[in-house]
This record gives C-alpha cells, structure tokens and sequence, in this order.
C-alpha cells in the first residue's frame, strides 16, 4: 500500500504555543496554499483519512473535492496527542522540569496530565492495521506531525516502544501542508 501522509496547513495560534490535540482552525492563507499544492501532487480518487480535528478536517474535505474522491473517513485515532494542562500554553511557560521529566520517560510520561506516546503510539499502530486489512493500494492519510512521525516510525518498527523510541530520534521534518510518499509493505506490527 502506498500511503501519502499530509500534515495539515498552519493552525491559527501564536508561534511557541503548545496546542496538541486542541481543535484549532488554520490560517487561511496557509490552507490555501496548502490545497493548490497537494491538488496537484495527490493522486486522483483514492480513499482519504483524516483526523477529525477541524485543522485537518477542512484540509481533508476540501482534497476530496479538489481529488474527485469520496468524503474522508474521519477517525479519532488520528488526533494528535493530548497534552493535558500544557494545551493552549506557551512552552516557555511549562515548568521546566516538568519538559525534562517527558523527556527523561518518553513513553510513560504523561504531558500536563494528558496522554503518554505510548497510548498514541497504540491507536495510530491500530490505525494503520486496520487500514492494510482493507487492501487498498493507495490511500491519502490527513494528520498532525505526530500521528506522521509515528506512522512512519512504524515501517520499521513491529511494537509501539519501538515506534516511540524511532519518532523521537526522527526530527519533525514534514512542513505544513505537505505530503511524505511511503511504500508499507514492509509496515510488519504486531499487538502487545
């Protein structure tokens, strides 16, 4: 299956801002430039997935119009990790320690109370599994850099630990409004 992985246009919040699974709007600017682009770099009518957040939501609607394609097949487990009391704060504003502390425990630290990327890691892996069970050789999967960073951690990674451990080594390297081609045949996990 080749997937086309496209991170969502620039969400409309101040720079340094941390805001997670928050359900922002974009910058209209942003989106529109967003959508010209990925017209023309995506493949014409294959199945579209998104998360249901409105940042990559509207992104999504507006590709399956653009794209000929069906509605997307909005999904939950798309949704960018939550990061508890820390959304909507700025980063400078997050006690340090408490940066360090997720830093030090990757995968069992939980955010400003919120979710851990162990858990993310969970549900984007069981994403994925039942997007293969559907044998589709194509598909347009509209998400956060998270959720991205994660799927593409999992080609070569068959546990969420893993996943996690590879996303972390792996900078943010996919912009606003841009697409990442993977091939997953080789995309082996397994449940724990």
């Amino acid at each position: 299956m080749r997937l086309y992985l496209v991170r969502h246009a620039q969400p409309d919040v101040s720079e340094g801002v941390c805001y997670g699974s928050t359900d922002l709007p974009v910058r209209s600017d942003s989106q529109q430039r967003a959508l010209a682009h990925l017209a023309n770099a995506l493949p014409k009518q294959i199945p579209i997935f998104s998360s249901p957040l409105q940042r990559c939501r509207t992104l999504a609607v507006a590709l399956s119009h653009e794209l000929g394609a069906d509605f997307p097949a909005l999904d939950a487990r798309l949704v960018e990790m939550d990061f508890g009391a820390w959304e909507m704060r700025a980063w400078s504003e997050i006690p340090r320690e408490e940066v360090d502390a997720w830093a030090a425990d990757l995968q069992a630290y939980r955010p400003g109370g919120g979710e851990n990327l162990y858990e993310v890691a969970r549900r984007v892996q069981a994403f994925h599994e039942d997007l293969r069970a559907r044998r589709l050789p194509a598909a347009i999967v509209v998400g956060h850099a998270g959720t991205i960073r994660l799927l593409l951690a999992g080609i070569q990674c068959t546990t969420p630990e893993e996943m996690v451990a590879r996303a972390a080594q792996t900078a943010n390297k996919i912009p606003y409004g841009e697409v990442a081609t993977v091939n997953c045949q080789s995309f082996n996990m397994r449940h724990r």
